[in-house]
């Protein structure tokens, strides 16, 4: 696990070459078909060097939860082990790992025809408004999120009005974690974030010249895509999402691409910081890889 550009997929696929592993990708945007080239997708010669899940599963006008992400790892991770082979979770989405690992609150599952009520009550009466609404029904909650956090106001009124309450209330009651399997942690973290900065610039540059922006205009005219989906919230997509609706140039999608992915590993790092004993690893380290390598072979040995 580790921050965006922080080397997570060479790392794998060096453990790739020496151990038995099959891939399961840990990532919220890796999920969507066509979304290739601002996910980092798995080029063709790496995908072939050991098998990859949860990767093009879904189409962009589709969603996809952590409660779903459990289901799948865990099943993946008995299939995988059934086969007498090691399942290497590598990612960024640091939430999938925590549902993982702790197990999720016993919530309902997503209801369409609220969903789209829901949404049709913003469409007319603006976000700010539902905040308002969430915050008579759920004042700690509410406290938590901003006015135009669509995604997660949308998800505590659909909470609440299919079960009557409050989501805070329900977040307290856990699905114990299934523990037949030994995690073992590795954290990739810069040790000079800067370093990890030009990092992402270099990437986000490589995204917009391999076509990150012709690559949406194109999934646009094959779906029916909105702003408001989880999809089209993906860092890159979104910028390239307003670029196409000339709310601004080229030059200015670069620099809040590259600022919006800054602020995305600075999320993911505050993640990490709260994981349960991760090894941390230096990722700016030209040995991060025979680091990695020699824990998880001490690891295997114990």
């Amino acid at each position: 696990m580790g921050p965006t550009a922080s080397g997570k997929t060479a790392v794998a696929l060096e453990l790739a070459a020496r151990y038995p592993v099959e891939i399961i990708s840990v990532d919220s945007a890796q999920v969507f078909r066509g979304m290739d080239i601002g996910t980092a997708k798995p080029t063709a010669a790496e995908g072939a060097s050991a098998p990859h899940h949860l990767i093009d599963i879904i189409d962009p006008t589709e969603s996809y939860s952590a409660a779903q992400f459990r289901a799948d790892a865990l099943r993946l991770m008995q299939e995988i082990a059934g086969r007498g082979r090691l399942p290497l979770l590598v990612g960024g989405t640091m939430l999938y790992f925590k549902a993982l690992r702790e197990g999720l609150s016993d919530l309902p599952q997503a209801d369409a025809a609220v969903r789209a009520a829901i949404e049709a009550e913003a469409r007319e009466r603006g976000w700010p408004a539902l905040h308002a609404e969430l915050a008579r029904i759920d004042p700690p909650l509410a406290a938590r999120f901003k006015p135009n956090d669509a995604q997660r106001i949308q998800r505590a009124l659909e909470v609440f009005r299919i079960t009557g309450k409050p989501l805070s209330a329900l977040q307290g009651s856990r699905v114990a974690a299934q523990a037949q399997f030994r995690f073992v942690p590795a954290a990739l973290v810069p040790s000079e974030r800067a370093a990890l900065h030009r990092r992402i610039e270099l990437r986000f540059d490589t995204m917009l010249a391999a076509g990150l922006v012709e690559e949406l205009a194109a999934l646009r005219r094959k779906h029916a895509l909105d702003p408001g989906l989880p999809s089209m919230r993906c860092v890159g997509y979104r910028q390239a999402w307003e670029h196409l609706e000339g709310a601004y140039d080229r030059a200015t999608l670069r620099d809040r691409g590259i600022y919006a992915t800054r602020q995305l590993a600075k999320r993911q790092l505050t993640w990490l910081r709260a994981m349960p004993e991760p090894r941390v690893f230096d990722c700016l380290a030209p040995d991060v890889d025979s680091q990695v390598l020699c824990h998880l072979a001490e690891q295997l040995a114990g």
